[in-house]
């Protein structure tokens, strides 16, 4: 957390020469991160302008107003909600960086792992296409987990790590071919996949793939044009200040999903615990 599927057939020379085409062309494109439309089109996205909780903390029962939930990979699905499963996709948990090859941790010129010190996360090394493959193989069997268990799509965090990397280790090449091969998996799987934050790259998440944006204080830092324009109705906004949540009720709460929640997002009776909507204003 920053926080937080039969026209006539063809014939064999036309199957041939088709595959090797679209091999070249995926080949050329990004690393492979481009969109599969007929695997996007068999899943499903969230339902749009409702209910939305976002229950990293800890899990509890949703409100009666909720359609949607986004709960950690580690969590159950909520029953009767469209869920949303969260993985932290660019990053190692805190203290968590033994899990990972030593050599898929991104290092500075010296040697030393790369660190996110706002959350003390270790940044993972995208930055070629075989290490990407690794990773992504890792983080793949979270969310054929995540399948397993029931979730609907997956939010895969920390796409903008690469903004953070020092000296241009990472780059957003780096991160959009990435999470390419996550989104190209997750429709396998039928799940939806969302863009985490990253304003900049909204403009080419058909290019990468991607269903929905799960964005964290648009309405705060007055970016949320930026993310309607690229996923129109299909935008969960998660607010931390009242200041935003009411920015983000004003300019856009008619058009997408907008739930202000505390910073820990902790569960439900628990000391500090916030959860409010445009309707509370």
């Amino acid at each position: 957390m920053r926080s937080h599927r039969v026209p006539s057939r063809p014939s064999t020379l036309v199957l041939t020469v088709t595959a090797a085409l679209t091999a070249l062309l995926g080949t050329a494109c990004s690393g492979g991160a481009v969109r599969d439309a007929r695997a996007a089109d068999a899943v499903t996205p969230p339902p749009a302008r409702t209910g939305f909780d976002y229950q990293l903390g800890g899990p509890y029962t949703p409100a009666d107003d909720v359609r949607v939930v986004v709960r950690d990979h580690t969590a159950k699905p909520a029953a009767g909600r469209y869920t949303i499963c969260y993985v932290n996709a660019f990053q190692a948990q805190p203290d968590a960086e033994r899990e990972w090859d030593p050599d898929l941790l991104l290092r500075d010129g010296d040697g030393h792992v790369v660190m996110d010190e706002e959350w003390g996360e270790a940044m993972l090394d995208i930055g070629t296409a075989a290490k990407r493959e690794r990773i992504a193989a890792k983080v793949n069997g979270w969310i054929d987990d995540c399948a397993a268990r029931g979730f609907d799509a997956v939010e895969p965090d920390n796409y903008d790590s690469y903004t953070r990397a020092p000296g241009g280790l990472l780059s957003a090449a780096d991160a959009k071919a990435f999470l390419g091969l996550l989104a190209a998996h997750a429709h396998d799987e039928g799940l939806a996949i969302g863009q985490k934050n990253t304003a900049e790259l909204a403009a080419d998440r058909e290019e990468v793939g991607l269903d929905f944006a799960v964005v964290e204080e648009c309405g705060q830092y007055d970016e949320c044009d930026a993310y309607t324009a690229a996923f129109g109705d299909e935008v969960l906004v998660i607010e931390y200040e009242e200041r935003g949540l009411k920015r983000a009720c004003e300019g856009w709460g008619g058009e997408i999903s907008v739930v202000r929640r505390d910073l820990d997002v902790l569960p439900a009776g628990r000391p500090g615990y916030v959860r409010r909507t445009c309707d509370d204003l």
